[in-house]
């Protein structure tokens, strides 16, 4: 086995969580059925790409983030027959275009493709496309590599993401889909209800503002914190309606009553506008946060790793609804893909990487955040080290939400952070309302869209 790292590139803060990821020592048996020798023809898949020369004997190169680099050297470990060169990038987070860039190299000099790349979901937005006339679409449509059952044992859309022209051209690795998070302790301390209903949240802020003044029932000073609220609120601001159209509609009822209740609850205090890893709101505000809204990562890497909250007083509830609606929608907040290259000369042992990776019991069960498929997400449940620092069973809220993220709110060519960064997290550091800020919002989103070739409908 080989090893090596590429540049990693980017000062700003990562999105993607940089967590320890513990492997036990396991072995696993790979299916070569119908593997192709080096002396087979090349073939033409369904989807359209042209498979290399197949060779079951030929080295794959892995790239992967340092988070998942632990999981990839633990099959190489258990699989020693597979020969892997093992690389180590940045995994495409905060908006990184290194992937894309090696790429767009690698068609013009006709070599140097990874077999498999752990990317964010963006990336797939241009590699199930050709970069050029001259080249295929480095993304090889999994569809045709997998079996159909593997597929549909995915959580409902996770791959929504992943799908282009009819077809599939990632797996998803994790999601990140958004629960109620309340800390138990205080809330039965203070006599309060879990709300189910975003009504109910209103106004229980309400009630927390007179009755406990400097609690809080979350933030929306994250980069992503329009993920947990605004996606959840099923807003236009990300809406593919075409392939190349994007519908920012941030005038919608949709938004507007997200907008609006956020607006009273940033009002009366119930809801801070700092950020969770902000020093003085970690010092002043985390002891005295009652609630959030936010993705299953919270628990163990908010508050657990970054409040330092005492186990056993966080809990989950499911997804809040509003009033009227007979199920609830939710958010996705982070979860990375892995893809397969087209050009790989050895698609059988890059396929057998991917699917253990991702569906696979041993790794998944220790994986550090929610795995997208079903059948090992139950495992990741059942482990003690996802569940014993909460005050109670998180499953069933987990179980819950991963099946109700709203898939309206697309991967696009570029990042849904960016223009909330840029424009409405000043906006609000400067005591404007967010209802108020929702056109400069749009504008900057309709502008990052037409950047990229986009047409935009804002109706």
């Amino acid at each position: 086995m080989k090893s090596s790292t590429v540049p990693m590139l980017g000062t700003s803060k990562r999105r993607a969580l940089r967590v320890a990821l513990a492997v036990v020592s396991f072995s696993v048996a790979i299916a070569l059925a119908g593997c192709a020798s080096a002396s087979q023809s090349t073939t033409t898949g369904a989807a359209g790409f042209t498979k290399a020369k197949q060779d079951s004997k030929a080295t794959i190169t892995v790239w992967a983030d340092s988070t998942r680099l632990p999981a990839v050297q633990a099959y190489q470990k258990a699989n020693p027959n597979v020969k892997m060169n093992i690389v180590t990038y940045d995994g495409s987070a905060d908006g990184s275009t290194y992937l894309q860039t090696k790429v767009q190299l690698f068609d013009r000099t006709g070599k140097g493709w990874p077999d498999v790349v752990f990317a964010s979901p963006t990336d797939v937005t241009w590699a199930s496309k050709a970069t050029s006339p001259s080249a295929q679409a480095f993304a090889a449509p999994v569809d045709e590599l997998v079996s159909s059952s593997t597929i549909d044992n995915f959580a409902k859309g996770s791959l929504t993401p992943c799908q282009d022209n009819g077809h599939t051209y990632c797996l998803r690795n994790d999601i990140a889909q958004v629960v109620t998070w309340y800390n138990k302790t205080l809330m039965d301390k203070f006599g309060y209800t879990v709300p189910t209903t975003w009504e109910q949240y209103e106004a229980l802020g309400a009630q927390v503002a007179k009755q406990h003044p400097g609690y809080v029932l979350g933030w929306v000073g994250d980069s992503n914190s329009q993920e947990s609220y605004f996606w959840s609120s099923q807003c236009p601001a990300f809406d593919l309606v075409k392939p190349n159209t994007l519908r920012v509609a941030l005038s919608s009822p949709d938004c507007t009553r997200m907008s609006s209740l956020l607006d009273s609850m940033i009002a009366n205090k119930s809801i801070s506008t700092q950020a969770s890893n902000n020093a003085t709101f970690i010092k002043d505000t985390a002891p005295k946060v009652l609630m959030a809204v936010g993705p299953s990562w919270y628990g163990q890497y908010i508050f657990n790793g970054g409040f330092k909250t005492p186990a056993g007083q966080i809990a989950a509830a499911n997804p809040m609804t509003w009033d009227g609606d007979t199920t609830a929608a939710t958010g996705n907040v982070g979860g990375g893909v892995w893809m397969i290259s087209s050009h790989s000369k050895n698609l059988a042992a890059a396929t057998a990487v991917v699917k253990w990776l991702t569906t696979s019991d041993a790794n998944q069960g220790g994986a550090p955040t929610y795995p997208a498929y079903i059948p090992a997400a139950k495992v990741w449940l059942a482990n003690p080290a996802n569940s014993k620092y909460f005050a109670s069973d998180v499953s069933g809220a987990f179980t819950t939400a991963a099946n109700e993220v709203w898939t309206g709110w697309s991967n696009t060519k570029f990042s849904d952070a960016t223009a909330w960064s840029s424009v409405v997290l000043p906006a609000l550091t400067a005591g404007k309302t967010l209802t108020a800020t929702l056109p400069a919002w749009q504008a900057a989103i309709v502008d990052e869209a037409k950047a990229v070739g986009y047409t935009v409908t804002t109706k």
